[in-house]
């Protein structure tokens, strides 16, 4: 029985769907690189929402980039689209974008759309261990007729920096209070560095007061924040989207986890200390942090 990517003719338009969620949409590129690897005739067209948009351009194996408005993806007439996202607005623009193939995971609700329904990933993979969010994500890739391969490392593009002092970016906050270490412990990081600058990073409304006396960087478009990291020397920060984008342009690192699964969301194919405070940040002391930065 062909697999589906053997029914898609020379040239065909593949859409995705990964809405949102930066560090998501980050490790969604290890699986869109596989694909367009195997299979570099395919156009692929991504959806995601304007602000996390910079993820995927520049990217070379990303023709299009769309948003999530209704009747864009319809418009550029894919004849396979992978929705990666699985909420009630993915669903919609799946069943609107009226592609012959429609792939989603067999967790997903609303079945009844996908008439390619994709197994977990340790059945595709043949493994029973806990399985990475970029492994999780190629292995729709696998399932779809994309030969079994090592899952790559995030592919990001940023303009080049000319770098007058090696840096080191910290990026104190997350998503939740509780996925967040200390204000203290993070200064006490930037204050042992040696021989590194240290750049405080945040997101739009983040309050970095707490490190008045270091170069702090808030708000910054995404274009901006993924060349600073792209040209630093350390990254060193709670589990975020901003460690992902390092990840994916080989920032050595180190990422502090509290309340989420250090397997599933750890650094990917990048040489990183992981600090596990198993289940609260509170349990993260800061000799452990600045032992391993000096591991790095």
């Amino acid at each position: 029985m062909n697999t589906v990517l053997e029914q898609l003719p020379e040239g065909a338009k593949v859409g995705i769907i990964r809405l949102r969620s930066l560090g998501d949409c980050v490790l969604t590129t290890p699986a869109i690189h596989l694909l367009k690897s195997f299979r570099p005739d395919l156009k692929i067209a991504v959806v995601v929402e304007d602000r996390f948009a910079a993820v995927f351009r520049g990217n070379p194996d990303v023709d299009a980039v769309f948003s999530p408005a209704l009747g864009e993806l319809t418009i550029w007439g894919p004849k396979l689209v992978i929705n990666f996202h699985g909420g009630s607005r993915s669903i919609w623009l799946t069943a609107l974008a009226l592609a012959g193939l429609r792939a989603g995971f067999q967790h997903f609700t609303a079945q009844a759309v996908y008439n390619v329904k994709m197994p977990r990933a340790q059945e595709v993979m043949g493994v029973e261990r806990p399985v990475h969010t970029a492994e999780h994500l190629a292995s729709g890739m696998f399932y779809l007729g994309v030969p079994m391969a090592e899952v790559p490392r995030a592919r990001l593009f940023a303009r080049p920096r000319f770098v007058e002092k090696p840096y080191a970016v910290i990026h104190p906050v997350a998503s939740a209070a509780d996925k967040s270490w200390s204000a203290a412990g993070f200064r006490a990081v930037a204050e042992h560095l040696s021989g590194l600058e240290p750049v405080f990073i945040g997101g739009p409304g983040d309050d970095l007061s707490a490190f008045a006396g270091f170069r702090t960087v808030v708000g910054a478009p995404l274009e901006e924040t993924m060349t600073l990291l792209a040209g630093a020397s350390l990254f060193v920060g709670n589990d975020s989207g901003p460690a992902h984008m390092a990840a994916a342009f080989g920032v050595k690192q180190v990422v502090i986890f509290g309340p989420s699964d250090a397997v599933t969301w750890a650094p990917w194919r990048v040489r990183a200390e992981v600090v596990n405070g198993r289940g609260s940040m509170a349990n993260v002391t800061v000799d452990e942090v600045l032992a391993a930065v000096d591991r790095l």
